[in-house]
């Protein structure tokens, strides 16, 4: 209390106040971490309070068997959700319930009732891109023609041979210059070019590319491709009963009574099961139509009911990341308390008493920090599993040694000092100049450093888990969720929510040991900008 209160000290807190990007991360993330230990009464698949039959019960904060409530002999815990919906429930107008407000668990795997689904076919009628090519001699006559007629406007392939190209189609000089080179055995890379015919027909005309050979061509082959924009793509939307509930476009009217009765068979079979795409014709015009209909599969996209989608088990991805929050958090500070205490005993030992057990602590520590952490975390949790205990005890052995060379180099300078020896003079215990008296003033990298070290535990608890290393499944956690991604590229939601929730604790974290380090800095006008 006495340091809590001293002149210096407030004067120091009211720099930190001063700064107001590290006062308000530190306040947000105050915040957070209440949001993370409230997270059972945020997110939960157990309700806050049931009122049944009578009787009060706090499912969230107590056991029920179900047959508390069905007189089933059966001792589990019930499915809350589902006894709500009973009749035994709906019975009686007195019976209450109230979950949370995100009422889903860390760990509930949702079923595809509980997940509203819009049930519609969409039916696209897509005009297929002609392609087509023709060989071509030196003057532009046409030696050989495939699927070509149409860029002519002829019905027959045979039609087009011996007629010349140019006087079908405006050549940009572009063309004339590749087709020539060509004719003249030179290497020249591919040309595609856009140009229109002489009754006004559009399309992209392609000279692939060409190498030197040891004889020159007798013909060069040129590639029709028709242009085709976005809006030659029609979309229909059919509900169960197989009406239209979007607006019909004109191929549909076009379409005959045959193709129309194909379609909706295919769109009835849709609904229920997977449907190949089939091909029509409209007026001598090839169309591609496909079927889509949006199924479940998980991860599941983000919703109405699931602001942050489902990850891979159906499990929602907001609940796990709060859930995650209160795991990081509580992992982070118990990890750099439990370090920094060790690190402030041994550093204090070696830094106050120096020689011998300074001299052994130091060779103590140099073959302490050479063994590989991670190959011990793999070999014990091998042998008594992974866990949160386990994982904090291994991590904290190895974590405390950069602590303590600070507090050993603090110790080092302040046992010279006068009031150490005069503490000395006046008889006082070793134990109590070194805790009383030489502590107190030695926490400035203590508490400068805190902050660093907590981002740094939440990133590696984060990292751990990314690599299988980390906390045990189910246990919800960030690095769990980014693991998820990279396994499912497409769930864009598994990348961008958990990296987020780390990224803003981290920064807020990095913005308090900023201020915190101009703080306590004894340059008072050593300001963050």
């Amino acid at each position: 209390m006495r340091i809590i209160l001293n002149p210096i000290t407030r004067k120091r807190l009211q720099r930190f106040k001063d700064m107001k990007r590290s006062y308000w991360s530190f306040l947000l993330l105050v915040f957070i971490y209440f949001i993370g230990l409230g997270a059972n009464l945020l997110c939960n698949n157990l309700p806050i309070y049931l009122h049944f039959e009578g009787k009060h019960y706090f499912p969230i904060f107590r056991y029920y068997p179900e047959e508390e409530f069905l007189n089933n002999g059966r001792l589990t815990r019930p499915n809350y959700k589902k006894l709500t919906e009973s009749g035994a429930f709906k019975s009686n107008p007195s019976n209450i319930v109230y979950f949370p407000l995100f009422p889903y668990g860390p760990n509930e795997s949702l079923s595809e009732e509980s997940i509203d689904i819009p049930e519609l076919v969409t039916v696209e009628i897509e005009s297929i891109q002609r392609v087509g090519t023709v060989n071509i001699h030196s003057d532009y006559r046409i030696s050989r023609s495939n699927g070509s007629a149409y860029f002519f406007g002829k019905t027959q392939e045979d039609s087009l041979r011996r007629m010349n190209l140019k006087n079908h189609w405006k050549l940009t000089p572009d063309i004339e210059e590749a087709v020539y080179n060509r004719f003249e055995n030179r290497n020249m890379p591919s040309v595609s070019i856009d140009t229109v015919s002489r009754t006004g027909q559009h399309a992209t005309l392609s000279i692939s590319a060409y190498q030197s050979r040891t004889r020159k061509p007798s013909t060069v082959r040129i590639i029709f491709r028709e242009l085709i924009n976005s809006s030659r793509t029609s979309v229909i939307k059919f509900n169960p009963m197989l009406q239209a509930i979007s607006e019909i476009p004109g191929e549909w009217h076009a379409l005959n009574e045959v193709q129309k009765t194909i379609i909706l068979e295919n769109v009835k079979t849709r609904f229920k099961n997977q449907v190949s795409s089939i091909f029509v014709e409209i007026i001598d015009q090839q169309y591609l139509v496909n079927f889509l209909k949006e199924d479940l599969y998980f991860p599941y996209r983000p919703n109405q009911n699931h602001i942050m989608g489902l990850d891979s088990s159906g499990r929602d991805v907001f609940v796990r990341i709060v859930y995650a929050l209160r795991t990081s958090l509580n992992f982070g500070f118990l990890l750099v308390c439990s370090t920094m205490a060790l690190g402030i005993i041994f550093g204090s030992l070696q830094g106050y008493f120096g020689g011998k057990i300074d001299l052994f602590g130091q060779r103590l520590i140099e073959i302490w920090e050479s063994l590989p952490f991670i190959y011990v975390l793999i070999l014990i949790g091998s042998i008594y599993g992974r866990s949160f205990i386990i994982l904090l005890l291994i991590y904290g052995i190895f974590n405390w040694i950069g602590i303590s060379y600070y507090m050993r180099a603090e110790f080092f300078r302040l046992r010279k000092l006068p009031f150490v020896e005069s503490a000395l003079c006046l008889g006082l215990s070793n134990f109590k100049i070194i805790f009383r008296h030489i502590l107190p003033n030695g926490l400035v990298p203590i508490i400068t450093f805190f902050p660093f070290y907590l981002v740094g535990a939440i990133g590696l608890l984060a990292a751990l888990d990314f690599l299988g290393f980390g906390m045990p499944p189910p246990t919800p956690s960030w690095g769990e969720l980014l693991g998820q991604a990279q396994e499912f590229r497409y769930a864009w939601w598994l990348i961008l929510y958990p990296s987020s929730a780390l990224f803003v604790v981290v920064l807020l974290g990095v913005f308090i040991g900023e201020g915190a380090r101009s703080a306590l800095d004894p340059r008072t006008n050593n300001h963050l900008e």
